[in-house]
């Protein structure tokens, strides 16, 4: 075997070489680079913050230990995100769906980084303790204190959570092989970034919905972008066959992360802090300097896309391009989760400032009782969900003009359809439904019933799936799969099959009024943002499940036959009116604790608002469905024109040659009969 210095190797295998040999030392170098960043932030700044507010000092171990801990934990969970980001959108399997090389080293790489996120994540369990007891880490890890003092310590419980998740990720990592199972893991990875995004100060005091939400699309963005590049850097430095179309790939991701990152960094910074603060205060010094590291990022991927994806496209194995923009990228990113952890350890300015009881819990005021005026045009525009509506609107316009600039048509009506399901969507998330909804149940239920009863509907009528799978470019054979595969990977899957079986979309549609409300569900977590975010989302997936079932409109993994889709909306409309009349006869109020802690003068009348909000899922809970069967006997009488003239045409071109076989058959039969008879 030659050696790296024999002449008879190629230049360029020696170059791939040295770049691979030098992977694993920028890795290093980014790792030391986080974790020294953010101890020296937290020296500079943070701990004689905290000091100041009369918080007991822990102890070096904690003070120094917490915050490199965290940068690590950060660190190997954007490695975790990215690497499953790359196998599952940016490298192309084979073609019998198991992974490639490339592929499956990613996978086992995020493995790797999820086992680290595990173990980082146990480790701060005590140490945020430790920070928040003010006691030394040996006092707070006694046995007989530990387990009890997490579930009263809202952070570490959300540490623990995080370990769990990133243990079920690394066993999935280890696991899988096939292409299939990796959107399916890079889900859930992103979905471990949340628990931790729930808690801390962005979760506190005014305006945390909107920290919280914003945090919660920042974190995720960065994971995607950091761990994304970090995915094709490796991928580029060991001679990827696929490099150009990764790279490709990525930059449209890297661009939309890009902005998803500085809007949502905007916004929290925005909650916390005014333009005075941005200079007099630590807080809005390190906020400053995470601008500028942003800026840089921004900058070098600017140059990135200018000259190393060129590059590749003209030369494929000219990688250096690549690979000094990205390095630089990664150490900047490096850096700027140092700082970001040393921001997360320092209290924002307003930390002082006394909140009243309704923008504790809410994280906003409200001006009164909800009035027709209020509900309307009192707005508080929704992070997560509005812009999920106004992006859903974006894209799916985007696609009816990619259709008409292909000279195809697309039905007016779906696109009305949609838009406003889109609107809707805004309406109850956006405007004073979304505002009033968490501080009382009977606007919580009209936002319930907009959220699974209309949205979803006229999302279905819309037909996303088929207007993506019309309007995207097929891939080609021997070429590697795009959106457009990917779409149809998913609704013909194993798990879209079993989900649209009738019995299943139906059970999953109407359980979850019932367990919500009358399993206990809702009463214990009406005071969590993150449980409403859970339950506007399982809104809309079981209603879009159910009426993409039975509407049909959209390519399904199975077929339904008319009857059976008949039964299951009227086999659902007694469970949604049992459930309103239940829901109106409850003489216990869900939520009493939450609801009587806002101190809203003018809801005094709880049991009363119960069972308001339980006449509108009597009276609202209909109305979609007759929409329903309206849309589906309009379907079938379209259904039966088609056929018939599918069948007018068939007999101009064979002179109904169909009829006339029929006919001569029935003349036979008769000839027969004649001849037996005597």
């Amino acid at each position: 075997m030659s050696s790296p210095q024999d002449p008879a190797v190629e230049p360029e295998a020696r170059v791939v070489r040295s770049e691979a040999s030098a992977f694993p030392v920028l890795v290093v170098v980014s790792i030391l680079v986080t974790a020294l960043v953010a101890p020296i932030v937290v020296g500079l700044s943070a701990a004689r913050a905290l000091t100041l507010l009369g918080i007991p000092d822990p102890g070096p171990l904690t003070t120094y230990g917490l915050p490199v801990v965290r940068a690590l934990a950060d660190f190997s969970a954007a490695v975790a995100v990215g690497s499953l980001l790359f196998a599952a959108f940016l490298c192309p399997p084979q073609q019998d769906g198991l992974l490639d090389v490339g592929g499956y080293r990613a996978l086992r790489r995020a493995g790797t980084a999820a086992l680290s996120w595990a173990v980082t994540s146990l480790l701060l369990i005590p140490l945020t303790l430790s920070d928040t007891t003010g006691q030394p880490v040996g006092k707070v890890l006694q046995p007989d204190q530990v387990w009890h003092a997490i579930d009263r310590v809202a952070v570490a419980g959300s540490w623990r959570a995080t370990a769990i998740m990133a243990v079920v990720l690394a066993i999935g990592c280890r696991l899988a092989l096939r292409w299939g199972w990796t959107p399916v893991l890079f889900a859930w990875s992103v979905l471990g970034l949340v628990p931790i995004a729930l808690t801390g100060h962005s979760s506190a005091g005014g305006a945390h919905d909107v920290a919280t939400n914003s945090l919660i699309l920042h974190l995720v963005g960065m994971a995607v972008w950091a761990g994304g590049l970090f995915a094709v850097l490796a991928y580029a430095m060991r001679d990827g066959e696929y490099t150009a179309l990764a790279a490709r790939r990525f930059s449209a991701v890297a661009s939309c992360a890009f902005v998803v990152v500085a809007v949502s960094g905007v916004l929290n910074a925005w909650v916390r802090v005014t333009w005075g603060d941005l200079l007099g205060t630590t807080y809005g010094r390190l906020i400053i300097a995470k601008t500028v590291a942003l800026c840089l990022l921004g900058v070098a991927g600017f140059f990135q896309r200018r000259r190393a994806l060129p590059a590749l496209q003209e030369q494929p194995p000219n990688r250096s391009a690549l690979v000094s923009y990205a390095g630089v990228e990664i150490l900047i990113f490096a850096a700027t989760i140092g700082l970001a952890v040393g921001l997360g350890r320092t209290p924002p300015p307003d930390l002082r400032r006394v909140p009243s009881p309704a923008e504790v819990e809410l994280g906003y005021n409200l001006a009164g009782p909800p009035t027709l005026g209020r509900i309307l045009f009192d707005w508080r525009f929704d992070i997560m969900f509005g812009t999920l509506a106004i992006v859903l609107a974006v894209l799916y316009l985007a696609g009816v003009r990619r259709m008409r600039r292909r000279g195809d048509k697309w039905p007016v009506g779906r696109t009305v359809a949609w838009l406003c399901g889109c609107a809707v969507l805004l309406i109850a998330t956006s405007s004073g439904v979304g505002r009033y909804a968490p501080a009382m149940f009977s606007v919580h239920m009209a936002q319930h019933m907009l959220l699974s009863m209309l949205a979803p509907v006229l999302f279905a009528l819309g037909g996303p799936v088929l207007l993506a799978l019309r309007a995207l470019p097929v891939a080609g054979r021997n070429a590697p799969p795009g959106p457009r595969e990917w779409i149809l990977a998913a609704v013909h899957n194993p798990v879209s099959r079993f989900m649209t079986q009738p019995v299943v979309a139906t059970a999953f549609f109407v359980v979850g009024f019932y367990a919500l409300y009358l399993g206990g569900i809702f009463d214990a977590t009406v005071g969590q943002h993150g449980a409403h975010l859970a339950m506007n989302l399982h809104f809309l997936v079981s209603g879009y499940l159910f009426y993409w079932v039975v509407l049909g409109i959209d390519p399904k993994p199975r077929q339904v036959q008319p009857l059976a889709k008949v039964a299951m909306v009227f086999g659902s409309l007694p469970f949604h009116a049992f459930f309103g009349v239940a829901m109106m006869s409850m003489n216990t109020v869900l939520g009493e604790w939450f609801y009587r802690g806002l101190g809203l003068g003018w809801n005094d009348d709880l049991l009363g608002d119960q069972r308001t909000g339980g006449g509108l899922a009597w009276a609202s809970g209909e109305i979609p469905l007759v929409l329903v069967m309206l849309a589906l006997l309009v379907q079938w009488s379209r259904s039966d024109k088609r056929t018939a003239t599918r069948i007018d045409r068939a007999a101009d071109r064979d002179h109904d040659a169909a009829l006339a076989e029929y006919n001569a058959m029935y003349a036979e039969l008769a000839r027969r009969d004649h001849q037996v008879k005597p």
